[in-house]
């Protein structure tokens, strides 16, 4: 069973494409949206969901576009951040929700990091995870991250980045979660899931890349309108070898009332190592007045 808590899976039509969306919890309580980031799917909140559930949040997991049960458009720019963006703001219309709690890890840090920009008043609070802010990765890509972010303009070449990934029942993907998680953190059972779900189509997953280049959210500076005025957490397990430490200060300077939760031992996966202490660090941070 992927998680303890009953969860209902449902389809929504929003911004042109059929949105597949993990629900639990009370459905009258406080809305908690979780996005996903890369290669993962709603399965790869699921220590989150049985938290958040049990404590009569209305949970809300969508499997983002191009992912798992979610349509696959073809075009890659299909997935410009704009439109990854309307797929959220058109849910949560949708499903009428107010006063959302939005967290976001990986790309779906990138998402909740434009949705707080250019979409505040959908949302009470932002918890961002292991993540910059576009931007700040804009303006301090220092050469230790240039190579930490090699896969980046690897997958901007076309069709070769599928036929690498793909080989044997994707190994090297499998193996990129594996080794830059400490040791444990995934099971068989995990990559069965995960690799079930990238069986339906690898490429839409490499298109979120390709189409990155062309949003506004990289090219807009710390000061004046684009400050995001909500309350923001940035959450960094601080051995993450994908994404350098030193972008998650420079982050808060977008932010009017952001702060920064560091844990020292936690990689990029810190949603999975430190699930017990990252649950509670949200918790706290929404009952915050």
């Amino acid at each position: 069973m992927a998680t303890a808590t009953a969860m209902k899976s449902a389809f929504y039509q929003v911004n042109g494409i059929r949105l597949h969306v993990m629900e639990a919890g009370d459905p009258e309580g406080q809305p908690v949206l979780f996005l996903h980031g890369f290669p993962e799917h709603w399965y790869g909140w699921r220590k989150q969901i049985d938290y958040f559930a049990a404590r009569k949040f209305r949970v809300i997991v969508p499997d983002q576009r191009g992912y798992n049960l979610s349509d696959k458009p073809r075009q890659i720019g299909a997935y410009e951040l704009e439109q990854l963006t309307q797929d959220i703001v058109d849910l949560i219309a949708q499903l009428q929700l107010e006063n959302t709690l939005l967290v976001g890890h990986d790309w779906g840090g990138i998402v909740s990091w434009h949705l707080a920009t250019y979409h505040p008043e959908l949302f009470g609070k932002i918890v961002i995870a292991n993540v910059p802010h576009p931007a700040a990765l804009r303006k301090k890509l220092l050469l230790k991250q240039f190579f930490k972010s090699w896969y980046i303009y690897f997958f901007q070449i076309p069709r070769l980045p599928e036929q690498v990934i793909s080989r044997n029942n994707f190994r090297l993907l499998a193996n990129s979660m594996l080794k830059t998680a400490v040791p444990g953190t995934f099971s068989a059972e995990d990559m069965s899931h995960y690799k079930e779900a990238w069986s339906k189509g690898i490429s839409p997953l490499i298109n979120w890349y390709r189409a990155m280049r062309s949003s506004k959210l990289f090219r807009i500076t710390a000061s004046g309108k684009h400050q995001i005025r909500k309350p923001l957490l940035l959450i960094w397990g601080k051995q993450d070898a994908a994404l350098s430490f030193e972008l998650a200060p420079p982050s808060l300077d977008f932010c009017v009332n952001g702060r920064l939760k560091t844990y020292e031992d936690a990689t990029h996966w810190i949603h999975h190592e430190k699930a017990q202490s990252f649950n509670d660090d949200i918790l706290s941070f929404l009952e915050e007045e």
